[in-house]
């Protein structure tokens, strides 16, 4: 999930943290190279075949890596904690909804009159017509990154 977010914002809260470019090596599920990591730090994937997106150093091998050597890039991450923990509740409200509805009206039919109208988009009903960027925009727009910064 913090992979999707942080590309639907485009933040990658990598400002002031280190990026190395060059040739890396994932084996036993652990990035080779020494870039710097801290244990529980988050990291950017780029020019990867099998791991492009964001990950977490941990002390053991890192479960969603795959081995591979690739050339590009690794962006150190300083990810507040509010951020990930949000990331976390949009990903159980995921979970408990499901994917939203494509449709974002109901409708109702009774006898020859017809009604349509808009489902309030922050409901976190299933079938509502809600996404979960609807459900947490105004808790994401302060992370949010204009494209091109």
């Amino acid at each position: 999930m913090l992979s999707e977010l942080c590309s639907e914002l485009n933040n990658y809260f990598d400002k002031s943290q280190p990026k190395k470019s060059g040739e890396f090596h994932i084996s036993s599920g652990h990035l080779s190279e020494d870039v710097g990591l801290q244990v529980g730090q988050y990291y950017r994937i780029i020019g990867s075949v099998f791991n492009d997106g964001v990950h977490q150093y941990k002390t053991e091998a890192d479960a969603d890596l795959k081995d591979e050597t690739f050339s590009g890039s690794v962006w150190l991450m300083a990810v507040p904690k509010e951020f990930v923990d949000l990331a976390k509740e949009i990903a159980d409200w995921q979970k408990k909804y499901g994917e939203a509805s494509m449709n974002p009206l109901s409708s109702e039919s009774l006898t020859a009159t017809s009604y349509s109208y808009s489902l309030n988009a922050g409901s976190g009903a299933s079938g509502s017509g809600s996404s979960w960027e609807a459900v947490f925009a105004s808790r994401l727009t302060k992370w949010r990154r204009i494209r091109g910064i």
